[in-house]
């Protein structure tokens, strides 16, 4: 059983974008630049965007926090998203989801230019893809990408099932791996809670991809042997036992499961740092763009 490892996987990606950073400073050009906006103080969020600025720190990007409470108007915000793409200094803008009831999140991510959304979630960026053309793909999708190609997991002609249908990983997810890519031209199911048959689907599957945010909730009879499963789930759940007060946990039971499969990402440090790589890839990507 391969297991794979976002840690390893992640830190080849972040390499090549410390020699990319190293070249634009050789040449004396300014450095990508990410703008994070977070709203309130979900400590998941919280942790996911101090992850962020630490690593754009660690390959040499420029980051900028934005903060706002909990109780921030969505006109407010819009103005500062408006206020960040006017801004020739910020490459790329990201707004920490999930955002307050009272905010529409749609509204939100459409507000972001689409050259400048390096969570890949603008409408026009979502429609590119679907089509084929060039564009940003979602931080997560483009993260296991990203994994399959450093393990060199062979994915043509394979049947993929996909347990969750979101705007973030699910549909990109089943696009991608259908797509005319080296890592692609799977055969792709896309399941979802109004699946009936879901354990039979999974069982006909080389490649299981879970990512609803139930947690253990892929289990060892749902997967056949040597499959390859990829768990995009993380999710707090409580644990006395943990000076944390939680642990987290993935969509896959993980010590049942791994002993069937023939590759697996774990939970944490698995497809979370791989998002992370594939949001500064992103950046980096939007940066160069804008300066040719």
């Amino acid at each position: 059983m391969i297991l794979l490892d976002g840690k390893v996987a992640s830190a080849s990606v972040k390499e090549k974008l410390k020699t990319e950073v190293a070249k634009i400073i050789s040449n004396k050009q300014r450095v990508p630049h990410l703008a994070a906006i977070l709203v309130g103080n979900n400590g998941a969020s919280e942790t996911y965007v101090a992850s962020k600025v630490k690593n754009c720190k660690e390959v040499g990007f420029q980051s900028t926090l934005i903060r706002f409470d909990n109780t921030v108007t969505e006109n407010v915000l819009l103005n500062k998203i408006e206020a960040l793409n006017n801004d020739e200094s910020i490459d790329g803008i990201l707004v920490q989801l999930p955002l307050p009831k009272h905010i529409q999140e749609s509204t939100v991510i459409q507000a972001i230019h689409p050259e400048k959304d390096v969570d890949g979630f603008h409408p026009i960026n979502a429609g590119k893809l679907v089509q084929g053309l060039p564009t940003i793909i979602p931080a997560t999708p483009y993260g296991i990408m990203l994994l399959l190609e450093y393990y060199n997991i062979s994915t043509k002609g394979k049947h993929a099932i996909i347990i969750g249908r979101s705007n973030i990983v699910g549909r990109p997810m089943s696009i991608l791996l259908s797509s005319n890519l080296l890592y692609g031209n799977c055969t792709v199911t896309l399941c979802h809670s109004h699946t009936t048959n879901l354990k039979e689907l999974c069982l006909q599957a080389d490649i299981v991809v879970a990512a609803l945010g139930k947690p253990a909730f892929v289990t060892a009879d749902m997967v056949k042997q040597n499959a390859v499963v990829i768990d995009v789930g993380i999710t707090r759940v409580d644990d006395a036992t943990s000076k944390k007060g939680f642990k987290l946990k993935g969509d896959v039971l993980f010590d049942e499961v791994s002993k069937k499969a023939s590759a697996i990402t774990p939970v944490p440090g698995g497809v979370g740092l791989m998002t992370i790589a594939g949001l500064l890839k992103n950046t980096l990507a939007v940066y160069q763009k804008k300066m040719r």
